[in-house]
């Protein structure tokens, strides 16, 4: 007998993949689900969201993929820089007791400390675009200055004692910049402008909106301000005096920072002083100066127009200034003053050496070093640049420039009416 016919014991088997379970099981799934939608349709749809809610957690957690709640940004801490300086200026850091003088390449930090002399003024630009114009005889404590990954800042400072002009720029929304003032606490609203003053001797506090608005807050008190108005209080005060001030004229010729040329030959000049007529004015008041503290004035008139010309004024720089009076006798606040320079305009081209260096960009602010001719002066956008050394060689930090491309124009200009000018594009991001 063969062993083909042998009986046996025959194991047949076929051989099944993953693949042909898992489509199996998916088909089942298909026809499963369409049979529960048929009949229940509201229950199955909630089933299914259900379980995708599930799904998607379990493999966010599985892989580690889960995002983290989002708590608040935490801040960095930032630098201020001086972009005038004129006068006596001193700088107490935060770290040291010791006062140092001031330099545009000081940085400011929160809790430096700037106090100016009795003809000092400095001007202090922050990153988020507020900058501070600290007049002579005050002092102020950089109490905040930071940002977070969201592009909000935070700038707040003190005035301890003194008087200070400052604008705000058009910050990211939830950003705040803060006076604190003898307790007071103003918050001002983008593109807004104030002057703060704080004479703790004579028990006197007051914050004004030139422009904008401003929240003041003191003892539980809050006072909205808009442009013209001032809060002033004493210590001793348990609220704050609220009042409308008269805005002031302004100043249009000559223009700030504008040469006004006198012929060669000639020793002096007749010059026309415009500003903006004002409804109520029934005089108006113009100072002109040498200096900006208006120490020592040259002229110091009331006129009933609007424009007046002044005669027998010698080459040189000057500042002047206008206030409106009403017919009860109640005076402006004091305009911005300009400055203009009268320059004896030579009959032959003046050559003025005028060498730029690369322009060095710290976020928003554009550093400017380079060298002009010795004794002549600098703009740089149309701002003088205050210290020119005897050798010639400058140093600027510009206020912040907005997104996008930018000119910085650099000008020159001798007392021979030589001028020179540079420009350059940045491009700010």
């Amino acid at each position: 007998m063969s062993n083909q016919n042998k009986p046996g014991l025959y194991v047949a088997w076929k051989t099944v993949t993953y693949r042909s379970v898992i489509m199996a099981l998916l088909g089942a799934a298909v026809i499963f689900g369409a049979v529960m939608y048929a009949a229940f349709p509201k229950f199955t749809n909630s089933t299914v969201k259900a379980a995708g809610r599930l799904t998607s957690l379990f493999l966010e957690r599985v892989a580690g993929l889960a995002p983290p709640l989002k708590g608040p940004s935490p801040s960095v801490s930032q630098q201020a820089h001086f972009t005038a300086l004129d006068g006596t200026i001193r700088v107490r850091k935060s770290d040291g007791n010791s006062w140092i003088n001031a330099d545009y390449n000081v940085p400011l930090e929160k809790g430096d400390v700037v106090q100016t002399g009795a003809e000092g003024m400095a001007k202090i630009v922050f990153n988020d675009g507020t900058n501070y114009t600290v007049k002579q005889d005050s002092l102020i404590v950089i109490e905040e200055n930071s940002a977070n990954d969201q592009q909000q800042t935070s700038v707040s400072v003190a005035v301890t004692t003194g008087t200070v002009d400052l604008t705000t720029a058009t910050y990211v929304q939830g950003s705040k910049s803060q006076v604190i003032v003898a307790g007071a606490k103003a918050s001002l609203a983008p593109d807004s402008a104030a002057m703060v003053h704080n004479n703790p001797k004579d028990d006197q506090h007051e914050i004004l909106v030139k422009k904008g608005s401003g929240e003041i807050e003191r003892n539980g008190e809050a006072v909205h301000l808009s442009s013209w108005e001032k809060v002033s209080f004493q210590n001793e005060s348990k609220t704050m005096e609220r009042v409308t001030e008269i805005g002031p004229p302004t100043p249009i010729t000559p223009g700030n920072m504008m040469p006004v040329f006198i012929n060669d030959g000639e020793k002096s000049k007749e010059v026309e002083f415009a500003w903006t007529p004002m409804a109520n004015a029934a005089v108006y008041r113009l100072r002109i100066s040498h200096n900006p503290y208006f120490s020592s004035l040259l002229l110091d008139r009331k006129v009933e127009t609007p424009s007046v010309v002044v005669t027998g004024l010698p080459a040189g720089a000057y500042y002047w200034s206008i206030q409106s009076y009403d017919a009860a006798g109640k005076a402006s606040v004091e305009s911005e003053k300009n400055r203009f320079t009268l320059i004896v305009k030579s009959k032959e081209k003046i050559d003025l050496a005028l060498d730029i260096d690369p322009l060095v960009q710290h976020g928003h602010v554009i550093e400017v070093t380079g060298k002009t001719e010795a004794g002549a002066r600098v703009m740089v956008n149309g701002r003088e640049v205050p210290i020119v050394s005897d050798d010639g060689t400058f140093h600027y930090f510009t206020p912040p420039l907005a997104n996008g491309e930018n000119v910085v124009t650099v000008t020159a200009q001798n007392s021979k009416g030589g001028v020179n000018t540079h420009q350059e594009k940045v491009v700010i991001q």
